[in-house]
């Protein structure tokens, strides 16, 4: 069986880190808790990979531009250790002061285009958080390998371009969603959602997969964004936003003819939930 050991403080995580040597395979798996088997995967790879497995458990304030949102977004750290029992793993659960203390500074990473569509620019700021709490973690954990899940795609391939860009010697493993019985994607979000508002969340998917056969038949991108607008319109949910983009660059797509992911966010029942799918 696993042993489950918990760090409040930097200090004492890199003081029990550098006491197990420095030849081991540190995996970190940053996580917000209020974790689900889409977080206990990532996990599992971690240990499938790597010596040592750290498994962050932070709310970060950074990348919230919503105050009532960080207000409301879930904290379950007790119900967080128990999913982890029986993993081999390192927890680290740190106040707010710890990880952005008087020794820290922010970086001003330009991220471009990437920055400011869809996620970017509808939650302003919200990937400067991100970029720093990545930075700080990598910084406190020094790990070889990097997990995150394929449901926050865009967050995926900015967290690329920050270790590209600062030429950090951190591999980046991109991991496959895990998603409900009814397609809607596993996230911590979910755990504010009635069981009603759950299946009629299900429309995310639904539309994502509507998508993708409308792209495999040839439909212009045009007509599947106003077919996909309609499913919306008949339900209960508030579309935010759905666009197919190049997954690299995330630039909008005119037309299909390479590679191409379908982004969507959407409201269901004031909660906010973000999906993608590889449609080319």
């Amino acid at each position: 069986m696993g042993e489950i050991r918990t760090f409040s403080t930097r200090r004492s995580l890199t003081q029990f880190l550098n006491d197990l040597g420095q030849d081991n395979c540190v995996g970190v798996v940053p996580t917000m808790g209020a974790l689900h088997p889409g977080h206990i995967s990532l996990v599992k790879r971690a240990e499938e990979d790597c010596d040592i497995v750290v498994v962050s458990i932070f709310v970060n304030p950074k990348q919230f531009n919503n105050p009532t949102d960080l207000e409301r977004y879930p904290r379950t750290l007790e119900a967080d250790l128990n999913m982890l029992e029986g993993r081999n793993v390192i927890v680290y659960n740190p106040s707010v002061d710890d990880v952005y203390g008087p020794d820290h500074v922010d970086i001003d990473l330009d991220l471009g285009l990437m920055g400011d569509v869809m996620e970017g620019k509808f939650r302003p700021g919200h990937f400067d958080g991100v970029v720093n709490v990545i930075y700080r973690l990598f910084e406190i954990v020094k790990p070889q390998k990097a997990y995150f899940g394929l449901k926050d795609f865009q967050q995926v391939a900015v967290v690329q371009f920050l270790t590209d860009t600062m030429n950090l010697p951190v591999e980046i493993v991109a991991c496959p969603t895990h998603r409900e019985s009814n397609g809607l994607a596993m996230s911590s979000r979910n755990k504010l959602l009635s069981e009603r508002g759950k299946n009629e969340a299900a429309v995310i998917y639904k539309a994502l997969t509507f998508a993708k056969e409308s792209a495999v038949n040839g439909i212009s991108i045009n007509t599947i964004k106003a077919d996909v607008k309609r499913m919306f319109d008949g339900s209960s949910l508030t579309l935010e936003y759905f666009d197919i983009v190049d997954p690299r660059s995330l630039e909008t797509l005119g037309e299909l003819s390479g590679k191409a992911q379908a982004c969507i966010a959407a409201f269901c029942e004031d909660v906010r939930l973000i999906d993608n799918l590889e449609i080319q």
